[in-house]
């Protein structure tokens, strides 16, 4: 068996993973080799940021199991995969709590006008402006999986009103007051006072929040996006901040990353972005690397897989996201 890894693993971690599959031939691939190793690899875990000649990996046949270590799939969901009968699962909900924590800390940069301050003392300006409320307000939540559902936890002691939609809407928390398919999208749009994506880019989500979207949006709404750039509209968001329409935005995430140079973004009005870094935690690989190991011995056990994707889909199954230590998980048989 051979493991290809193409993510920032350490001598420690690699063994680690040995020890799990002590008779498997581990290759760290990095992004320099990965699309080299990949038509060679039994199993993979990593996110590549390099062109994969997924075709060729698939014609070999070898190929049985990938493991994202991202919680987005758009790097290996190709169409050849999704006809494929390998398996995928995400790292859902692996970092959930970092990047929760960074949503919340974007909202509350707009609500309380940070950049606006931060800009003042650069220019050494003592000078009190409006601000916004967090607590009290009505929130919308766009994907309720690992880190929707992490958010609802770190919001709940702002006594918010949360509503939010999901594809599967099921296993509603007690904090969220509404829990509502796509469908329910709109509804979700005209109440909401601050707005997160956390939604998996997929066909049916790219562009969700368009010039439509925004316009069904409260005058003086605020957007947060964590997921990915390219469920928004970029000259829609730009458009609608320059008219006074949304109050704000914060992104971590932006449809080319960095950004052109022309992009409007740049000189987009209270737009705070981020350069994709909600996810980042000195914990990282390591949190990864646990998730890898504890499904692999479901793999190689032949048991089931946290996270299992429906490819067809795009995402995970709706208890397919991870437990706390310790707990078991039924989410499909590989």
């Amino acid at each position: 068996m051979r493991i290809v890894l193409c993510y920032p693993v350490e001598p420690h971690h690699i063994a680690q993973i040995q020890v799990v599959a002590p008779h498997a031939e581990l290759v760290d691939a990095g992004q320099e080799r990965v699309a080299a190793e990949l038509p060679a690899a039994d199993i993979f875990c990593g996110h590549p940021k390099v062109p994969v000649p997924w075709e060729a990996v698939v014609a070999c046949g070898r190929l049985r199991w990938i493991q994202s270590s991202a919680a987005g799939l758009d790097h290996c969901l190709v169409p050849v995969v999704v006809g494929s009968d390998i398996i995928v699962t995400s790292a859902s909900g692996v970092l959930a709590d970092q990047v929760a924590e960074h949503g919340l800390g974007l909202a509350i940069a707009c609500t309380r006008r940070l950049p606006l301050f931060m800009t003042q003392q650069q220019r050494q300006e003592f000078v009190r402006r409006p601000t916004r409320d967090l607590t009290d307000a009505t929130v919308g939540i766009v994907g309720l999986g690992g880190v929707g559902r992490r958010l609802v936890e770190v919001l709940a002691p702002f006594r918010v009103r949360i509503l939010a939609t999901d594809y599967f809407p099921v296993r509603k928390p007690a904090a969220v007051e509404r829990l509502g398919g796509p469908e329910t999208l709109p509804s979700v749009l005209e109440e909401a006072d601050i707005l997160f994506l956390c939604a998996p880019l997929t066909p049916e989500t790219r562009g969700m929040i368009d010039a439509a979207a925004i316009a069904r949006m409260k005058r003086g709404a605020i957007l947060v996006n964590m997921a990915r750039g390219r469920l928004v509209d970029e000259n829609a968001l730009v458009d609608a901040l320059e008219s006074g329409h949304l109050d704000s935005a914060a992104v971590d995430v932006t449809p080319v990353e960095p950004p052109p140079p022309d992009s409007r973004l740049w000189r987009a009005p209270r737009l705070l972005i981020t350069p994709h870094v909600a996810g980042q935690s000195a914990r990282r690989i390591d949190a990864m690397t646990d998730f890898f190991c504890d499904n692999l011995r479901r793999y190689l056990a032949g048991g089931s897989l946290r996270n299992l994707v429906d490819k067809r889909l795009g995402f995970p199954e709706p208890d397919g996201f991870p437990e706390p230590p310790n707990a078991e998980a039924h989410h499909g048989t590989p």
